[in-house]
């Protein structure tokens, strides 16, 4: 039996001790975060809230491997101890003054640990920190609209790309026919809401996934850490296209980033001539070449 508890200890510390290690191996100068056939554990955290709460994670998996494996010794010990051949006369024992007090302690002072770190992951994500730039995501049945203030409002909406038209490299169901285009190491605030429904933009890598809500606007941050293509979906039922609602994010360096803002200014012209009344399916302009 204690054979057995061994090995899965050993199973279990080295499954975490991997999880730890893992987000130090994106260090490529651009990556691809999306998830990949049979993945197991998170995607590799890409942004200052995604680390938190990784790391939070791993903390909180020591902390419950720690009590899966007291309380299962302490049942193979209560069987084994307490067993009827050992114990011909069972106690009469009702109650324990100084156990109970430390079995009603012991988990209050756990909850604390817990709680503590979690409360501030939870503020860390919540306060915009000292944005940049912002940008403003719209849900709709079934694509997104998104919108550039701070770039003179500068505003195109983002196709699935269907089956027939992919190219070669571009993963299915998560392809679009215009990514959202942020800067790489930039405090971005999101502005989300939407047109119609309960959509929900997720994006695991970077920790975020909020709704976009008719009639009011959610707000969010984040830090993008490295450049690369970035991949999510929408993660609230919003209607029979649900599933084909990516997300494709194309984090830039700053100096690209700006030199992208200048070409879609010039190719996206219309959109900001027509303002955010109507959706516009920039699309279309490039179908109509």
């Amino acid at each position: 039996m204690m054979r057995m508890h061994n090995r899965l200890f050993v199973a279990i510390s080295t499954m975490i001790i991997g999880m730890s290690m893992h987000p130090g191996m994106a260090l490529a100068d651009k990556v691809e975060m999306r998830s990949k056939p049979w993945q197991v554990f998170f995607q590799d955290p890409m942004s200052p809230t995604a680390e938190k709460i990784y790391d939070l994670n791993v903390f909180l998996l020591w902390i419950e491997v720690i009590i899966t494996v007291f309380v299962l010794g302490l049942m193979a010990y209560i069987c084994i101890r307490f067993r009827a051949k050992a114990n011909p006369t069972p106690s009469k024992t009702t109650h324990n003054t100084p156990l109970e007090v430390l079995w009603t302690g012991v988990p209050i002072l756990i909850l604390i640990i817990i709680a503590v770190p979690s409360l501030k992951v939870l503020y860390f994500a919540d306060k915009t920190q000292d944005a940049e730039m912002t940008l403003k995501v719209i849900g709709n049945q079934w694509y997104w609209t998104y919108e550039y203030p701070d770039h003179e409002g500068l505003t195109f909406d983002s196709y699935p790309i269907p089956d027939e038209e992919l190219k070669e490299g571009q993963p299915r169901l998560l392809s679009v026919d215009n990514p959202v285009v942020l800067p790489a190491k930039t405090n971005i605030r999101l502005l989300m809401s939407s047109n119609d429904v309960i959509h929900n933009w997720g994006m695991p890598s970077l920790a975020i996934k909020l709704d976009t809500t008719p009639g009011r606007v959610n707000e969010t941050w984040t830090h993008i850490n490295q450049p690369g293509d970035y991949y999510g979906m929408c993660s609230e039922l919003c209607g029979v296209n649900h599933s084909f609602m990516p997300i494709h994010i194309k984090a830039l360096p700053k100096s690209e980033f700006n030199e992208w803002i200048a070409s879609a200014k010039k190719e996206f012209a219309a959109n900001i001539k027509l303002g955010n009344d109507l959706p516009v399916r920039l699309a279309q302009a490039a179908t109509a070449k």
